[in-house]
């Protein structure tokens, strides 16, 4: 064997000892840990935007007035949540 050869040889062990200490180490940690920052923040908007796509859907479909969708919509930017009712089509 070259020495070129021994010296890629020794490379690529290297690199696969790294890997596997690497994931050695990963898996060893909490699952929060390892849980990808943008997972994170997806669960904190998931609400917020499902909450913001029903008031939508609500003035959408005429269930609220310009002023009440303003109004929820300004609450959901400071992160209010809102539990609103929607009013019923026969006013009760």
């Amino acid at each position: 064997m070259s020495t070129v050869g021994a010296v890629l040889a020794l490379t690529a062990a290297a690199l696969v000892l790294a890997a596997v200490v690497y994931d050695a180490a990963r898996l060893g940690r909490p699952a929060e840990a390892r849980e990808p920052p943008l997972a994170r923040l997806r669960g904190r908007r998931a609400a917020p935007e499902a909450a913001e796509s029903w008031c939508a859907g609500l003035r959408i479909h005429g269930r609220i007035d310009q002023a009440a969708y303003q109004q929820r919509m300004a609450d959901l930017a400071h992160g209010h949540r809102t539990h609103h009712s929607a009013p019923s089509p026969t006013g009760r």
